[in-house]
């Protein structure tokens, strides 16, 4: 989610999202981590209480991770296994397996499954993973994640398949092979190929505006029925077979969705263990004063699930601003972030651990350094000598924020304070947010308070759609408005980069790049916590992402 108060997942060419689901992660967890390979005990229903109203199945307009709802029912080229204590990895799920580059990373080819069929039987092929994929170009179906779209040869100028267009940069030379040809080299198309447009989608399946709720399973469940603001009811597909899934185990024999539930209703009903709660889970993160309830609670014990270090928290500085174009003033500002005071209004330890760098923990390729003041109360003396070098006098900034972060924007405003910085806050709608933020022409703000948590453990995810030129304004998410051609170059190198150590290696160098321009000021790896009944095991939250593995979830 990245504005202000959401953390929205990266992309590439960005659309909105607010996970209504919640955002979680790992560090305890309700029983052991476990492998697919078990068989998974089955039965029962499992309910999901969740705040969000509506739910969409079309995973041409889907922004999920592999790991949550739609992984349910729709099944990609490739999958993530999240053990709670070891990384991520990347696994296959349609394919026999992650991938085949050639031609230096910019032609990949995946192999299918034999025997693989949707919820009516009918097989799924090639073609109807390329049909998929090419739905997600349509101007009738926005929302989805873009990666795939400015990376296929001919994505720019591709309309959607609706009138009988195909776009030939994704062949299908037999029913179980797809080649893609790719723009230019790029070493993360496996992880890629794990967001929600790479799920099959039969040609016949109707109306595209329907989809979204009349979706045809690949996964172990299908949609039985679903009214907004209601409930969605999942129940068992039985063409589906546990023996070609490396990331699902299948089960409870059903799951509820509830929809539009007080998070802070359900998570008393749940801490209570109530008997209509003892099987589900909230999933949404646990408010803060029945988080301090779980906590104090001797019955609630590993129910109460906390995350590791996640999603990066940040202080976006506009370098378009003239207040913040010299990058003394904005290193300045580095030290003089007191960044105890804005973990204490988030709630303490327990809602992160203090950040020095842009990619986040749990993502190969990160290295551990801090370029600035290593107390996290800041450096107020350096800040101050910084800005008397720069003869900046008598700063006044403007803070952008959404409604519900005045306490941390207060804990910001007072850190500057310290250094002599005047710091005015301006709360915002959603709708203004978007309109003088990440659609805007920078003019309106001088700060802004956002997050990032990435589509895919991949640095490239955490860094490109902060910090490339591409992405500033448009609703994009370089919120910093940062415009360097030498970082833009060595996102490019590292991302077109196969080896993954090298890769690694480029990436750590590029975050280093980065944060000596000062665009942001790392904050925290937010941590967030859960809450499950007595009757859910394995809820497993594994380095990333900072959520729970819904696929492994089972019901004792």
């Amino acid at each position: 989610m990245t504005t202000a108060s959401f953390t929205r997942r990266g992309i590439l060419v960005a659309t909105p999202l607010v996970l209504g689901a919640g955002t979680l992660a790992a560090c305890s967890n309700s029983g052991s981590a476990s492998s697919p390979d078990d068989g998974g005990k089955n039965g029962g229903t499992l309910t999901i209480f969740t705040t969000g109203e509506e739910m969409s199945f079309d995973p041409a307009t889907s922004q999920n991770l592999a790991i949550t709802t739609l992984g349910l029912t729709a099944r990609r080229l490739t999958s993530w296994k999240t053990p709670a204590d070891a990384p991520t990895e990347l696994i296959p799920d349609l394919a026999t397996d992650v991938g085949t580059p050639s031609k230096g990373g910019q032609t990949w080819t995946f192999t299918l499954q034999e025997g693989l069929q949707f919820e009516d039987g009918t097989p799924i092929t090639a073609g109807t993973v390329k049909y998929g994929l090419e739905r997600s170009f349509a101007s009738e179906l926005t929302g989805g994640l873009t990666y795939h779209k400015v990376l296929l040869e001919g994505g720019a100028d591709y309309a959607g398949p609706f009138s009988d267009e195909h776009l030939d940069s994704i062949e299908t030379p037999d029913d179980l092979t797809l080649v893609f040809h790719l723009n230019r080299p790029y070493g993360d198309f496996g992880w890629i190929a794990s967001t929600p447009a790479f799920a099959p989608v039969p040609e016949d399946s109707g109306e595209p505006e329907t989809y979204a709720t009349e979706p045809v399973a690949s996964g172990p469940y299908r949609l039985e029925s679903y009214s907004p603001g209601s409930h969605a009811t999942l129940v068992r597909n039985e063409t589906w077979d546990v023996e070609t899934d490396q990331a699902r185990l299948g089960g409870p024999d059903s799951i509820e969705f509830s929809l539009a539930q007080d998070a802070s209703v359900v998570a008393q009903a749940i801490i209570a263990d109530r008997s209509d709660s003892q099987d589900a889970f909230l999933a949404s993160f646990v408010p803060t004063a029945q988080l301090v309830q779980a906590q104090n609670d001797p019955n609630v014990g590993d129910r109460l699930v906390t995350s590791g270090p996640g999603a990066l928290e940040y202080l976006a500085l506009n370098t378009e601003s003239d207040a913040l174009k010299d990058v003394k003033v904005r290193q300045a500002i580095q030290y003089a972030v007191d960044k105890e005071a804005y973990r204490t209004a988030k709630g303490g330890e327990i809602s992160g651990d203090y950040a020095t760098t842009l990619i986040t923990p749990g993502i190969a390729g990160r290295e551990e350094y801090s370029l600035y003041a290593d107390d996290p109360t800041g450096d107020v003396d350096q800040a101050t000598a910084l800005l008397e070098e720069t003869g900046a006098g008598d700063l006044t900034l403007r803070l952008v924020i959404t409604d519900d972060q005045t306490g941390t924007a207060e804990s910001v405003q007072q850190g500057l304070k310290r250094a002599g910085i005047t710091v005015t806050i301006q709360p915002l709608d959603e709708n203004a947010y978007s309109s003088e933020v990440t659609a805007g022409d920078g003019s309106a703000y001088d700060l802004v308070l956002s997050s990032w948590q990435p589509d895919v453990p991949s640095p490239n995810a955490n860094l490109t759609p902060l910090f490339d030129s591409s992405q500033i304004g448009h609703g994009n998410y370089n919120l910093a408005r940062y415009d360097n051609p030498d970082v833009d170059a060595a996102i490019l190198e590292a991302s077109s980069t196969l080896d993954p150590e090298e890769a690694h290696a480029k990436w750590a160098a590029v975050d280093q790049q980065i944060l000596e321009d000062s665009p942001v000021v790392p904050l925290i790896y937010s941590k967030n916590s859960f809450i499950h009944g007595s009757g859910v095991e394995k809820f497993v939250i594994g380095e990333f992402p900072a959520y729970p593995n819904y696929l492994t979830v089972e019901l004792g």
